[in-house]
C-alpha cells in the first residue's frame, strides 16, 4: 500500500510539475511582453465593428437623402406649376381650314412674372410649322404676339377635313434669366432643371365660310402682329431740330458753325 501511495504521489508530482509552467504562462510576465505585439482578435472585431456602424450609417444618409428628394420630386409633380407666361388663347391655336394653302395663327405672349423670361416654342410638326418669333426674352409685364404658320395638308380618303386638330401640337416652354441676356436657343439646353413648360397648345381648324367670335379674334391678333412687325423694320425716326428755352429753334450743324467761325475770327484778331 505504501508503494502503490508513493507511486500515485510520485505521479501526482510529475503532472504538478508540468501544470505549473503553463499557470506562469498565464500568470507570469514574460521577456517578450517588452515587445509590441500584434493586436488580438478582439481588436480586430472591435475595429470590424466600427467599420460596419459607420457603413450603416453612410447607407442611412444615403437612403434618407433619396427619400427626400423622391418627396420632393413627388410634391414637384403635384403642385401646380407657378407660370410665367400669360397665354391669349391659352390652351388652342385656332386656323382657318385651307387646304393645300400656308395658314396663320396667332398667340399674344406676356410675362406676368417678376424678371426677365426666356420663351421658346416646340411643335410636332417642325417640317410643316414655323414661329415668328420662334423664341425670345420678355422683361416683366412685357408681351409680344407671335404669329404661327403651318400648311394644311389635303384630307386623305375619307379623312374628314377636322380631324387633324388633334395631331398636331405646339408647347411653349420658359425660362428665367437675368437682365441683359442675350436669346440664343441654346439657353434651354444648357438650363434644363430651371425650363419649366407653360403650355401644350393644340391645333384647331376652323371653317373660313363661318363667322365666329374666335375667327374674329384671330383677325385682330394677327392685324396688331403685322403692325408691330412693320413698326420694327421702320429706322428710327430723326427727332430733329432741338427746341432750346422759349420756342428757340438751333440747327445743331449751324451752332456749330457759328462756334467754329466765332474762333476762327478771335485767332484772326490775335494775330492782329
Amino acid at each position: 500500500m505504501g508503494v502503490d501511495d508513493d507511486g500515485d504521489w510520485t505521479k501526482r508530482r510529475t503532472s504538478f510539475n508540468f501544470r505549473i509552467p503553463f499557470w506562469q504562462s498565464r500568470n507570469a510576465p514574460s521577456s517578450s511582453s517588452q515587445f509590441s505585439s500584434p493586436p488580438s482578435s478582439s481588436y480586430y472585431n472591435q475595429s470590424e465593428r466600427h467599420h460596419l456602424e459607420d457603413e450603416r450609417a453612410k447607407t442611412a444618409t444615403t437612403h434618407a437623402s433619396n427619400a427626400s428628394t423622391a418627396v420632393s420630386s413627388v410634391v414637384k409633380s403635384i403642385l401646380p406649376t407657378r407660370r410665367r407666361l400669360r397665354l391669349d388663347p391659352a390652351k388652342k391655336l385656332y386656323f382657318p381650314y385651307e387646304p393645300g394653302k400656308q395658314v396663320r395663327s396667332a398667340v399674344r405672349i406676356k410675362n406676368t412674372s417678376k424678371s426677365h423670361v426666356a420663351f421658346k416654342f416646340q411643335t410636332t410638326a417642325p417640317k410643316s410649322c414655323f414661329m415668328r418669333p420662334p423664341g425670345g426674352i420678355l422683361s416683366p409685364g412685357e408681351s409680344i404676339i407671335a404669329t404661327v404658320f403651318k400648311f394644311v395638308e389635303p384630307p386623305e380618303g375619307n379623312e374628314k377635313p377636322f380631324d387633324q386638330k388633334s395631331k398636331v401640337k405646339f408647347k411653349i416652354m420658359s425660362l428665367k434669366v437675368k437682365e441683359g441676356t442675350d436669346y440664343v436657343p441654346e439657353l434651354f439646353d444648357e438650363q434644363k432643371d430651371q425650363v419649366a413648360v407653360e403650355q401644350i397648345l393644340q391645333v384647331v381648324f376652323m371653317d373660313v365660310d363661318q363667322p365666329s367670335p374666335a375667327m374674329e379674334k384671330l383677325h385682330r391678333l394677327l392685324a396688331e402682329a403685322e403692325a408691330a412687325l412693320e413698326a420694327r423694320k421702320k429706322p428710327p425716326e430723326d427727332p430733329g431740330p432741338r427746341v432750346v428755352g422759349e420756342g428757340l429753334v438751333i440747327d445743331e450743324w449751324k451752332e456749330r458753325r457759328e462756334r467754329y467761325l466765332a474762333k476762327q475770327q478771335a485767332v484772326g484778331a490775335d494775330s492782329l
